[in-house]
């Protein structure tokens, strides 16, 4: 366990441990959850897609492309549980594979009308 204050800053960071130096790391989705099994019930979306989905989530430069950085305000959940877990979704791509979903970023997708 990681103790922290309310609304202190998180900074978080993600290693890629691997021979092939051909490899990049990206952070592609982060939940928390009051529980440690259960993502489903009740989650607090961080990030989806790339896209930042809380105001105090924010990838930070890293120093190699092995490494994601990312932060964001500690929280609870209505103070009524005492711990907070996180679940991240990280993606592994080839190094300057600039098609590959790594090197998207922010990917929103939106609904068209079956009118249009």
């Amino acid at each position: 366990p990681y103790y922290v204050e309310m609304n202190q800053n998180l900074f978080l960071q993600a290693s890629l441990h691997s021979s092939d130096q051909n490899l990049t790391v990206f952070v592609d989705t982060c939940v928390a959850s009051p529980n440690s099994s259960d993502f489903r019930t009740l989650v607090y979306e961080l990030s989806k897609s790339g896209c930042a989905s809380d105001s105090t989530y924010s990838l930070f430069p890293s120093p190699r492309s092995d490494i994601a950085r990312f932060g964001f305000n500690a929280f609870s959940f209505v103070n009524r549980f005492p711990s907070v877990f996180l679940r991240c979704e990280l993606l592994v791509c080839r190094y300057h594979d600039f098609p590959s979903r790594c090197y998207q970023g922010c990917v929103s997708r939106f609904r068209r009308n079956a009118d249009s």
